[in-house]
């Protein structure tokens, strides 16, 4: 277990909020931590949150790079799909206890029972044919090329909701419980229990620089930075991991879509109805080279915002779904138009799963990944409960939740 013992300051009492430095304006003084979490997106948040009401006792701080913990980065553009499929059995209860979260934990995160249809060239266990699937959503049927896709398969159990929504609800809600949060802080972990920051501020030609440094010392340091956290491990304290990082864009396409609608899948590619049309959140096959950096592809030789590898395979897809042959297909004119984000892979996998794993004595990576929105939660809870020295699990068999 990976118990902390308390610093002798003590954290913030459980009905008195904690400090948030949103700005360089605010004068911050270093002090000990108990516990120090470099990332703010959907993990770290979640790791606060829990942390907060398993070990109120602790001190804790929350360091953000950018803005608010739900303005850009893999977490806002998480495609935001619970699914039950590709959950290996032994832990599908975690993944039920984290929908259970999402419904019920973290307020109003647009979280709302949306059936999953994956879609299928043949026939196979639970498939039942594509028309009778689809009977219910006319327009979705509507979509799909039947000939190309005549099988489908049900997840009547999926969801939707916004991760980034999520985000700033599990930060507010630590903030409230006594955690500490600062924003617009670079962090750098430069030896065990010792953490560097960089408070930073934007010049008026919109060069962000950095501001002022600050050094203090953590109890224990949790790296949730996302695809950036195995660079961090291996940069700032030379510790090498087996895990990498994926480039993935998230094209529109402007097909009408209502809250009936239900997320199609087919060929590894979720089209997900959001915003009146549908995200498309393209497969992910493999890690990217270290060193790649994202470059749009080309269509019959006219340049698009779309990686050649995406570009591929939305191709391969328009006879099966012809309104991606159309322009409803959102292609951009270069890298730029078109939302994209680097993603965790752990252990390098495309289809990797989340975890936390200790890099030193003290310090702990924390990984969403592709699945971060069906485990991503009971993955942050583990290790959250872990440092608190609570050993019983609420998706546990006879758990009190």
């Amino acid at each position: 277990m990976y118990t902390v013992s308390p610093s002798s300051v003590p954290a913030s009492a459980p009905d008195q909020p904690g400090q948030v430095w949103a700005h360089v304006g605010q004068p911050f003084a270093p002090r000990p931590y108990d516990v120090v979490v470099l990332g703010a997106g959907r993990m770290g948040s979640a790791f606060a949150f829990y942390l907060r009401g398993l070990a109120p006792h602790l001190s804790l701080l929350l360091l953000e790079e950018g803005g608010l913990p739900n303005e850009d980065g893999a977490t806002l553009l998480a495609p935001g799909v619970w699914t039950a499929r590709g959950v290996p059995k032994d832990r599908r209860a975690e993944a039920d206890w984290t929908r259970e979260q999402l419904a019920t934990a973290f307020g109003d995160i647009s979280f709302q029972p949306r059936p999953l249809i994956e879609l299928f060239a043949e026939d196979g266990p639970e498939r039942m044919p594509v028309a009778k699937a689809l009977a219910p959503y006319p327009d979705a049927l509507a979509m799909v090329g039947v000939t190309a896709l005549p099988f489908a398969r049900l997840d009547a159990d999926a969801a939707t909701y916004r991760p980034g929504a999520l985000a700033l609800s599990a930060a507010q809600t630590a903030v409230k419980a006594g955690a500490d949060l600062m924003l617009n802080a670079r962090a750098h972990a430069v030896s065990e229990g010792e953490v560097v920051i960089e408070r930073l501020s934007v010049t008026n030609t919109h060069q962000i620089v950095v501001h002022e440094t600050h050094r203090l010392r953590a109890g224990m340091l949790v790296l949730a930075l996302g695809a950036d956290g195995p660079h961090a491990a291996e940069h700032d304290l030379g510790v090498h991991t087996t895990h990498a990082r994926a480039y993935r864009q998230t094209p529109r396409l402007n097909v009408p879509s209502t809250d009936d609608t239900p997320t199609l899948r087919a060929a590894g590619l979720t089209l997900r109805p959001q915003n009146g049309g549908f995200t498309l959140i393209p497969a992910v096959h493999h890690r990217d080279p270290h060193g790649y950096v994202p470059t749009g592809g080309h269509l019959t030789g006219v340049p698009t915002g779309l990686r050649r590898e995406t570009l591929e395979d939305l191709v391969a897809l328009m006879d099966a779904l012809p309104p991606l042959g159309t322009e409803a297909l959102g292609l951009g004119r270069s890298i730029s138009d078109i939302p994209g984000a680097w993603l965790a892979l752990p252990g390098g996998r495309a289809d990797g799963l989340p975890l936390h794993q200790t890099l030193t004595d003290g310090v702990h990576l924390l990984l969403g990944g592709p699945h971060a929105d069906t485990l991503g939660l009971a993955v942050a809870h583990d290790l959250a409960a872990a440092v608190a020295g609570v050993g019983e699990r609420p998706w546990e068999d006879g758990a009190s939740v």
